[in-house]
This record gives structure tokens, sequence and C-alpha cells, in this order.
């Protein structure tokens, strides 16, 4: 019961907030074009300031932990590639097929991962998840380039997209939070509580707007991709990784972490990709809304299992 207690605590008010922004919408509080925006303002501000307080804040010689990233990394590949292979077997238009890849190995790492990591372990050091953070979104966007290039057609040079993921802002944050203490800089008592409340409204904010995102009417359109797309991205991919973590020896804050690469929902972001890069985006915005109600239970029963078996 307490298991179950500090489970539900953790994954309830990431479930409120998400309704929360739903439900400004419905009342007319926020608008798609609002949420573009403020998406874009959380992106390029408030999640930079989130990584860099959180990796200064942390120490440097711990968040780094070789072994939890090169597993991460082989995970987020491994799921990549069998994403291609069950996609092509299982989807046969062109533009769903890009779409569908890029709904089951990218995850909502960065809204919903760090702050469900945060709730499980409490005042454990975060550092390490911000690390983590700032290596696996990257991989993300460059498989999500390539996979929705080659089923669109399009061609971008490797220059171009080295540059695109070099100008990243969760790059320049995580990569100036580094510099910071490697250079051994304090900042003043002042400026580091601000970051603090900053980073606090990010976590909460991104999210409300993902609430805001939601639209339930369109479902019913992809029942089909939307059902392989749920059981691949919040029961098999975590099915897969996360079990094979725990028998690898990963426990506490980097098993929290893997959770949240692993088996939180389709990435909000993947949405405006395909659109602009020619995928079905209706499929992969309904991709996200799916994933995202659904990885409020599916996280909890996960994080209540390794919490049974003492690996949390």
């Amino acid at each position: 019961m307490e298991n179950f207690l500090i489970c539900l605590n953790a994954v309830l008010p990431i479930f409120l907030l998400i309704m929360l922004g739903y439900l400004a919408s419905r009342l007319g509080f926020l608008n798609r074009d609002d949420v573009k925006k403020m998406n874009r303002l959380m992106f390029r501000l408030f999640m930079p300031v989130l990584l860099y307080y959180n990796i200064y804040q942390s120490d440097l010689h711990s968040a780094i932990r070789p072994r939890l990233i090169a597993y991460a990394v082989f995970g987020v590949f491994a799921a990549f590639f069998l994403a291609v292979l069950f996609v092509r077997r299982t989807f046969r238009e062109r533009a769903q097929r890009g779409v569908a890849i890029q709904a089951l190995y990218r995850s909502n790492f960065v809204i919903i991962g760090l702050p469900i990591a945060r709730s499980l372990m409490g005042d454990a050091d975060m550092g390490p998840v911000a690390v983590l953070m700032a290596i696996v979104i990257p991989l993300y966007n460059v498989l999500a380039v390539i996979v929705l290039e080659y089923y669109s057609g399009e061609r971008t040079k490797p220059g171009r997209m080295l540059l695109d993921v070099l100008k990243n802002p969760l790059i320049l944050g995580s990569a100036a939070a580094v510099l910071t203490l490697l250079l051994k800089l304090r900042l003043p008592g002042s400026v580091v509580s601000t970051l603090g409340q900053v980073a606090q409204t990010a976590s909460c904010f991104m999210l409300v707007l993902l609430g805001a995102f939601f639209r339930f009417d369109g479902l019913r359109r992809h029942v089909r991709q939307l059902w392989i797309i749920c059981t691949g991205r919040l029961v098999v991919v975590p099915g897969i990784f996360l079990s094979l973590a725990a028998l690898l020896g990963f426990r506490g804050v980097e098993l929290a972490s893997l959770i949240g690469v692993f088996a939180s929902s389709t990435a909000a972001s993947s949405f405006p990709m395909a659109q602009q890069m020619g995928g079905d985006a209706e499929l992969a915005g309904d991709a996200v809304v799916a994933t995202s109600a659904l990885c409020s239970f599916t996280m909890f029963l996960w994080s209540l299992l390794f919490k049974n078996l003492g690996l949390l």
C-alpha cells in the first residue's frame, strides 16, 4: 500500500495538470494558436533554463554516468530499428510510416519523463536525468528528421542537420550549465533562486500546455493505427528496455530516468515536425493525444511494479 501511494502521488499530479490544460482549452481560455506560441516560448526559454538549473544544482561527476548514457542511447537506437521493421510490415500508407515510427521510439522525456523521475525519487539529485535528457533529445530529433525525410521524399543536407542540432536550445542550455560547472563559476544566490522558480514553472506549465493540445474528436479516424502505436509505445517498448535495464542492475534515479525515456507518451514535438516534413499530421497529432491520455495509467503501473520489486 505504501508503494501504491508513492506511485500514485508521483503520477496523479501529472495527470491533473494535463487535465487542467484540457479544461482550460475546452472553456476557451487557451486555443491551438495560444498553445503554439507558448510552446515556442517554453522550448526556447523555459526548458533550457530547466535543464541548466538541474545540471547546475548537481554534482557534475555524479551527473555524468557513462553506463546509463550508453544504455539509453543503445535503447533509443534499438527501439528505432525495431519500429522501422515493424511499421514496414503493418502500415501500408507511406505518409503514415514515418509518423508511426517516430511515435513508437520517440518519448515525451522532457515534459513527462523529468517530472515523473523527480516525483518518484523525491530529493534525489536530478543531474543524471538532465544530462541524459541533453543527449537523448538531440538523438530523437536526428532520427526523426532521417525517417520523416525518407518517407516524404525530401532531402536535407547533413551539414544543415548538424547545425540545427547544435542550435537546439536544449543543447545550448545543457552545454552552458556544464561549462559553468567545469569553470567552477558560482552564481549569486538571487540568480539561482530565480532560475529555480523558472524551472518549477516550466515543469508545471509544460503539462498544462500538453493538456490544452488535446483533441479527442479525431481519434476515431485512426483506431487501428492508434491501437498499434499505444500498445507499442506504452507497453512493448518499456517492457523490453526497462526489464533489460533492471536485469543489468540499474536502480534508483537511473531506473527512474529510464522510465521517462522508454515509458512516457509520444513526444508532443513529433506533431509539428510531421506537419512540416510531409508526414500524416493528423495521425501524428492523434498519436500524441492517445498516448498522453493513457500514459498516466501505464506509467503508474510500471512505477508500481519496479517500486514493489525494490528497484526504485
